[in-house]
């Protein structure tokens, strides 16, 4: 007897498809990713150079609280040194014997003490191999302070001019500053300053007319708060300068091109001279531009505005677009023309 074995045979559902994806389908998958990424790769954009910003603002809210603390002692304001081939001397204090420019009277009150002594010799008037050994070491030693982080990296820049100052060695590499301290609103004054020490007690201090700068620091000043009679609320202190983006990191901006603590000149100092606004040639403050070559002006790398610490010690954006008379008030201590910055 033969048994049989049931046959089965087993349909196919002719609605269910086999397992994967088709090509079509990938394709439209990677081309959702890529709109995802793209939509949400400028709020992360965004939102990093917030944090940079704010960085930027945190920087010069240090520099306005270390330029108060320099007043609270010596009462004014850091000045502006005795010209660019001038750098800092710690044994020549501050104000108008220091030849050093507005930042290096502040390294004691921005827990810099130590750097701020570098090189000292109980000598102060005599320039040793002692003390032009520790201008090139405090040159070449790096603070985030003096660093916008939407400009560029904390680290040592090459300096291909290899300047020199009268009481240091020549710089070939240096740390970076991005701020600059208001000089005021007249057209850019400043020199190289005197030859020598002993050429410091005859030189025309006045040459070009540098004693006449309206702002809070520039060549040998010594401006107290009260001698700011449109309100330390309404005067520039410290700004962000300008800079071409494609010298960040050359060293070949003349505004960008030496050490950190320069007297009076375009790597540390700006103005904000007012000219007739409707030839549209007030300088206001700029945002970084390629092949545009401003290094007398405040400017930035961030969109919008440019940012000030006031004397106050008060963070203000100030916009690219300002009328540029109202800049040049907020640059000048006493013009009589205070402006409300509230409004920015």
């Amino acid at each position: 007897m033969t048994i049989r074995t049931p046959q089965y045979r087993i349909e196919r559902n002719p609605r269910r498809r086999p397992g994967g994806f088709t090509l079509v389908e990938l394709l439209v998958v990677i081309a959702i990713i890529g709109i995802l990424i793209a939509l949400l790769l400028p709020a992360v954009q965004a939102a990093r150079e917030s944090a940079r910003r704010t960085q930027c603002a945190n920087n010069l809210k240090q520099i306005g609280l270390a330029a108060h603390g320099h007043h609270e002692t010596f009462g004014f304001l850091p000045g502006g040194g005795w010209g660019w081939r001038w750098t800092g001397d710690p044994d020549r204090g501050t104000g108008r014997i220091q030849p050093a420019g507005w930042n290096y009277p502040l390294l004691p009150y921005l827990e810099q003490t130590a750097l701020h002594q570098l090189g000292a010799d109980n000598q102060p008037d005599t320039i040793t191999d002692q003390q032009r050994d520790g201008a090139l070491q405090r040159d070449q030693t790096l603070l985030s302070v003096f660093v916008c982080p939407s400009r560029r990296a904390v680290r040592m820049y090459v300096r291909p001019r290899n300047m020199s100052y009268y009481n240091g060695r020549a710089v070939s590499r240096a740390g970076a500053i991005d701020y600059a301290a208001n000089a005021g609103d007249t057209n850019p004054r400043w020199y190289s300053g005197p030859g020598s020490i002993a050429a410091a007690a005859s030189f025309n201090w006045n040459t070009n007319g540098a004693q006449e700068n309206t702002g809070i620091s520039y060549a040998r000043s010594e401006i107290r708060f009260v001698d700011i009679r449109d309100g330390s609320s309404n005067t520039y202190l410290v700004g962000e300068k300008y800079l071409m983006p494609e010298n960040y990191a050359s060293g070949m901006d003349y505004a960008d091109d030496f050490g950190m603590y320069e007297g009076c000149a375009h790597d540390t100092y700006r103005w904000c001279q007012y000219y007739d606004p409707s030839n549209n040639r007030g300088m206001t403050p700029l945002q970084d531009t390629p092949g545009r070559d401003e290094h007398s002006r405040f400017g930035s790398p961030h969109p919008g505005g440019c940012q000030f610490v006031l004397g106050d010690g008060r963070v203000v954006s100030i916009p690219y677009t300002v009328d540029p008379q109202t800049h040049a008030r907020l640059a000048h201590r006493a013009d009589g023309e205070p402006v409300d910055t509230g409004a920015f």
